[in-house]
C-alpha cells in the first residue's frame, strides 16, 4: 500500500514566485528524492496554462501525480480563506505557505492531517510592507490555521519566538529552515554569462524581489555616500509591489543611473554568477523569516552585509556584517560605511567569505525535508 504526501506547490505557479516560490521547488524536490519506502509526493496546484504544468514536470522529476484545481489561483486562495472547496483523497497534506484547505477534519480516525507553513510575522510586525488585502489574508489565514492545522512549520526560531506573542500554536510548531539550491554553482560559462548579463569588475549587488520591506531605497541612498563614487549597484530579482522604481529612487538620491543596474530575474546559473562575482553582497532588508539570498552568498563565498534582524542573525550567525536598524537616522550612512569597510579591506572581505562559505554548510535541503516526513510521521 502506497501513502501519498500530498504538497500545494501553487507558489511556483505565481505571477510573482518571490522567495517562497524557490523555498517550495527545493523542499518538494527534496520531500520527492527522500520519501520513505512506499511514500509517494503529489503535487496540487490551481487552474493554470500548460505550460506552468510543464515546468513544474521538468523542475520536479519524480512528482508522482498533479492535481489541478479548476479554480485559478485567485479563486482559490479566497475559497480556502473562507473555507470552501476541499481536496479529494485523505492522509497527508503540507503547505509549503499558509494557501491551504484549513477545515475540520478527522486525524485521529482517517489519518487526516494537514501542516502548513508560515514564513515570517511580516503581516503584523510590519504591515506597512504589504499591501492591505495581503495583510489582511494572512491573517485570516493564520486564524484557521489556529484552529484546524495539525502542524505549523516555520524557518527559524526567531519566526517561533515571534509568532508565538501573536498565536498559541503550542507544540504544534516546528522550525524547519531552508537551504542553498543543488544548482546554485557557478557554471563552466561563467565568463560568457558574465559577458551577456554586463557585470562590471567590481560591483555591490543586493537580491529580493523590489518591494518596500526589502530596504532597496535605503540602499540606493547608501550608494551615494561610499567612498568609491563609481562602483554601481546590481540588483536581482522580480518586481513586486509598491511601485518601487529604483530609476527614481537613484535619481532621488543624487546617484548616477548608470550606476544603479536592475537584472530582473536570474536563473540560478545567472544569480550564481552574478553572486560570485560580486565585490560584496548586501541585505538591508527590515524583515524576513530566513533571508535565503544572504546563505546563497555566503555559499559562493561573496562577503554578506546585512541588518540585524532576528532571522538573519540567526541564518547568518557571525559570519556577515551587520548594522543595525535601531537608529533610522543613521542608517543610510552605517550602511555605507560597512559597504566601505569591506571594499577597502581585502582582509576583512576574505575573513567574511570563508566564513559565510563555513556557514552555509550548515543547512541543507536534504536535512530539512527529512525533518518534514518526520513531522507527518509523529502526528
Amino acid at each position: 500500500m502506497t501513502t501519498t504526501l500530498r504538497v500545494i506547490i501553487d507558489q511556483m505557479v505565481a505571477a510573482v514566485p518571490g522567495g517562497i516560490g524557490r523555498y517550495t521547488e527545493e523542499i518538494t524536490r527534496e520531500l520527492i528524492n527522500t520519501a520513505p519506502s512506499g511514500c509517494d509526493v503529489v503535487g496540487i496546484v490551481s487552474s493554470s496554462p500548460q505550460s506552468a504544468y510543464d515546468e513544474i514536470a521538468a523542475k520536479l522529476p519524480g512528482l508522482s501525480g498533479l492535481y489541478k484545481s479548476a479554480l485559478a489561483r485567485r479563486e482559490l486562495t479566497t475559497a480556502w480563506q473562507h473555507g470552501f472547496t476541499r481536496l479529494p483523497g485523505r492522509g497527508m497534506l503540507h503547505s509549503t505557505s499558509m494557501m491551504a484547505p484549513l477545515h475540520r477534519h478527522d486525524r485521529l480516525n482517517r489519518g487526516d492531517q494537514v501542516v502548513v507553513t508560515i514564513h515570517d510575522t511580516v503581516p503584523w510586525s510590519h504591515p506597512e510592507t504589504l499591501t492591505p488585502h495581503g495583510v489582511a489574508w494572512h491573517k485570516a489565514m493564520a486564524k484557521r490555521a489556529e484552529r484546524y492545522a495539525d502542524g505549523v512549520v516555520v524557518p527559524t526560531h526567531a519566526v517561533a519566538e515571534q509568532l508565538s506573542e501573536i498565536i498559541d500554536f503550542g507544540d504544534r510548531i516546528r522550525v524547519i529552515g531552508g537551504a542553498v539550491s543543488s544548482t546554485l554553482e557557478v557554471p563552466a560559462d561563467g565568463d560568457e554569462r558574465a559577458e551577456r548579463l554586463d557585470l562590471p569588475e567590481r560591483y555591490v549587488m543586493a537580491v529580493g524581489t523590489l518591494e518596500p520591506r526589502k530596504g532597496l531605497d535605503r540602499l540606493i541612498r547608501a550608494m551615494a555616500s561610499t567612498s568609491d563614487a563609481d562602483i554601481p549597484l546590481i540588483i536581482a530579482g522580480p518586481k513586486g509591489w509598491g511601485d518601487v522604481d529604483v530609476d527614481e529612487l537613484a535619481a532621488a538620491a543624487g546617484v548616477a543611473p548608470e550606476r544603479v543596474k536592475t537584472l530582473g530575474y536570474l536563473s540560478n546559473s545567472d544569480l550564481a554568477v552574478a553572486m560570485d562575482r560580486a565585490t560584496v553582497f548586501a541585505y538591508p532588508s527590515l524583515a524576513e523569516g530566513f533571508g535565503l539570498p544572504v546563505l546563497e552568498a555566503m555559499h559562493l563565498g561573496t562577503p554578506v552585509i546585512h541588518t540585524d534582524v532576528p532571522a538573519l542573525m540567526e541564518v547568518a550567525a557571525d559570519a556577515g556584517l551587520v548594522v543595525a536598524l535601531d537608529d533610522d537616522a543613521t542608517f543610510v550612512e552605517r550602511l555605507a560605511g560597512a559597504i566601505d569597510s569591506v571594499i577597502d579591506d581585502s582582509q576583512l572581505a576574505s575573513r567574511l567569505g570563508y566564513a559565510g562559505m563555513d556557514r552555509s554548510k550548515v543547512f541543507s535541503w536534504r536535512n530539512s525535508a527529512d525533518k518534514v516526513w518526520q513531522l507527518h510521521a509523529d502526528l
